[in-house]
């Protein structure tokens, strides 16, 4: 059983990192809206907000063997057992996929809704500009929290490990896509919003007016947002201000230290 997890998560990882890679290089070379620039106009592929985002996903990649990975196990080991014969194999999967994103939508949302959960989810959308490495761009502290909840809806939904790991491999490669600056074709794009989110579905979340930023919690599938009623009738601009409305993005130090100040915003 470990080395038949360590594979598919070596899978996973592959896919990730060759995913992230791609869309890097693609946004650049076909970016929707201008790349950041430095104070003399030049175009740079690694500004420190860049760098910035980077330094956050290697934490949390510490953090992934030490917390994240070593829950879901224990999850998976301890599920309550309800699971019928019929939900196993492909059907299974796919009917965990839906139930583990119809989850997130819930918990991004709790992370808006709930004063204490936003003040580790800001940090993700302090970030001033998108990219993919946006799509790295998350706290320690909700990063925990989020493995943490996950546990109770893998024991109590019986959901077995190789559906997580195609669930997070799923996640993240929607993540990374509709975080990325990649321009794309306006039909296909409308297309492919019908059923899954994309960046001008999830830029409007990252608008910096919090009526857009309470909107628009969908990760893969978009429809969730139209069932619970909390799609944004806003359309993405290229030009629309990205981040944290009446805040700005803060140094790598003051991001880790941000949740835990008391202040007054």
């Amino acid at each position: 059983m470990e080395n038949f997890v360590e594979v598919l998560l070596t899978y996973k990882g592959l896919i990730v990192f060759v995913w992230l890679l791609l869309l890097f290089v693609l946004e650049r070379t076909f970016p929707a809206s201008a790349l950041t620039k430095n104070s003399e106009g030049v175009e740079k592929y690694f500004p420190v907000r860049v760098w910035r985002n980077i330094c956050l996903w290697f934490c949390n990649l510490l953090l992934s063997p030490l917390v994240v990975i070593p829950l879901t196990i224990w999850a998976t080991t301890h599920l309550v057992g309800w699971r019928p014969a019929v939900l196993s194999g492909g059907i299974g999967i796919i009917l965990d996929v839906i139930l583990l994103d119809c989850f997130i939508y819930w918990w991004h949302r709790l992370n808006h809704e709930i004063p204490f959960l936003w003040r580790f989810h800001e940090i993700h959308h302090l970030d001033m500009n998108l990219d993919t490495t946006s799509a790295l761009r998350f706290h320690f502290g909700e990063v925990i929290l989020s493995a943490i909840m996950r546990v109770l809806v893998i024991v109590l939904f019986d959901i077995p490990l190789v559906s997580v790991i195609i669930f997070e491999t799923i996640l993240l490669v929607g993540t990374i896509f509709h975080h990325s600056n990649l321009r794309l074709d306006q039909r296909l794009e409308k297309a492919l919003s019908m059923v899954i989110v994309t960046p001008s579905i999830h830029w409007v979340h990252h608008h910096a007016l919090r009526s857009d930023t309470d909107s628009n919690y969908g990760s893969v599938f978009s429809f969730w947002d139209r069932v619970f009623s909390s799609k944004s009738l806003a359309r993405r601009t290229l030009n629309m201000k990205i981040g944290v409305e009446g805040a700005t993005d803060k140094s790598l130090p003051q991001l880790f230290l941000r949740p835990f100040v008391k202040r007054k915003d």
